[in-house]
């Protein structure tokens, strides 16, 4: 396959129109069958709502499956990320399946199936103006850092590898992405850093 550039987002939204809807089959049943055991295991909702920056930054609502429970200390505040993540909770992260919902925000135009990751909104205003740039495509479900170490990476590294995607943005590199996502996940690869279930945040500190 020649290595196509996308000569505007008609061309990615093509791309992932076709992917996810010759994945519907598949999806779908999936999808049905997720959000049952996430009922059953944890309760309502099912569905983990926030929003998120998308192209140039405007915020759109992500969806996930739920992964963990609603649980409050003494104090009233949520307990941990540890505290409240089940071990059926990190079977749908280790699996990438709490990341399915995300495809309504791919048939929205919200997302792309392969672009950087939609972060935090309140990373907006710690970015520098290279980092920025991450925003001028749509966030991806996966994309060039999740392929290549996900949550197992640095900062530094997850950015330099969103900005390279910007760059070289092409059909080639798309379909390369989600073919090495698949084989990640079968993998489970790079799904947490060592001693967290969570990525570290970010501070916007220059080095990373």
């Amino acid at each position: 396959m020649s290595n196509i550039r996308y000569r505007d987002g008609q061309g990615k939204r093509l791309f992932d129109v076709i992917v996810v809807g010759l994945s519907c089959v598949l999806t779908v049943p999936l999808l049905l069958l997720v959000a049952l055991a996430v009922r059953v295991k944890l309760g309502s909702p099912v569905l983990f709502k926030q929003v998120r920056p998308g192209l140039y930054g405007r915020p759109f609502t992500l969806y996930k499956f739920r992964t963990m429970q609603t649980v409050f200390g003494e104090d009233g505040e949520p307990l941990s990320d540890e505290a409240r993540l089940t071990s059926f909770g990190r079977s749908l992260r280790s699996t990438s399946l709490d990341e399915l919902p995300a495809l309504w925000n791919v048939i929205r135009g919200e997302m792309s199936l392969i672009g950087p990751r939609p972060l935090l909104m309140e990373y907006l205003p710690l970015y520098n103006r290279e980092q920025m740039k991450r925003h001028n495509v749509l966030p991806g479900v996966t994309g060039l850092a999740q392929v290549h170490g996900r949550n197992a990476l640095s900062w530094k590294e997850k950015f330099d590898l969103d900005l390279q995607y910007v760059r070289a943005c092409s059909l080639r590199l798309d379909v390369a992405i989600l073919l090495k996502t698949v084989l990640k996940v079968v993998a489970r690869e790079g799904i947490s850093q060592v001693g967290r279930v969570t990525a570290d945040p970010f501070t916007g500190s220059e080095g990373e």
